[in-house]
């Protein structure tokens, strides 16, 4: 199985997988036989960088844009604007490049490749987090929740998982990207942000991509 596995994420190889739901520029680059990432902390800027980012990767990989297979892409939840960045440059190029777009929330890119059952908590401030099980039959309901108000779990991971959280078992990008390659045979919904709560804030002067239905 694990073999037969391998070779259908081999197959839908190269995908190109990004995210910018946190404060980063995330890419990474699925080839058959090895992965290029790039992962680059920043506050603010995104917009501008992750096209050159994307580039960049494609470059170290010795690919085209037109060699890519499939696009996957983090849908948050995060970054209100961070989230919508991505999700936009994602719908723009699979458009252009005639491929297919795959999203993939945070939550189960870091649940990707973990046992189960499992429940993965993120920060959402507040005093809440973002929080969601996985057990062998599949995931459960994503939820935003009162941080002291969750029952205990066997295993968690994930930033507000607390001292006893499992570390990812792949960086977030590379999940995405694994995730999207599984995904990519068979025909997917437009990627689209992935929101446990509104923006903490109005929009700035300089507004976010606009995300059509």
């Amino acid at each position: 199985m694990a073999g037969d596995e391998k070779s259908k994420t081999h197959e839908e190889c190269p995908v190109l997988a990004f995210d910018t739901s946190a404060a980063h520029c995330a890419a990474a680059l699925l080839l058959p036989d090895r992965v290029i990432q790039r992962l680059e902390p920043m506050d603010k800027g995104q917009a501008e960088r992750l096209i050159p980012l994307l580039e960049e990767v494609l470059a170290e990989g010795g690919l085209e844009w037109s060699d890519l297979k499939a696009l996957a892409v983090g849908t948050g939840p995060g970054n209100f604007t961070g989230v919508r960045i991505a999700v936009a440059a994602a719908r723009g190029l699979a458009l252009g490049l005639g491929i297919p777009a795959v999203g993939v929330t945070r939550l189960e890119a870091l649940a990707h490749g973990l046992p189960r059952p499992l429940r993965v908590i993120e920060d959402a401030r507040r005093g809440e987090v973002y929080a969601q099980d996985f057990t062998e039959d599949g995931p459960g309901i994503a939820r935003l929740a009162d941080a002291h108000s969750l029952s205990s779990a066997t295993n968690v991971t994930g930033g507000a998982a607390g001292p006893a959280a499992l570390p990812p078992a792949l960086p977030l990008a590379e999940a995405i990207a694994r995730i999207g390659a599984e995904r990519a045979a068979t025909p997917q919904p437009r990627p689209a942000p992935f929101y446990l709560r509104g923006a903490d804030a109005a929009p700035s002067t300089d507004p976010p991509p606009v995300i059509l239905p």
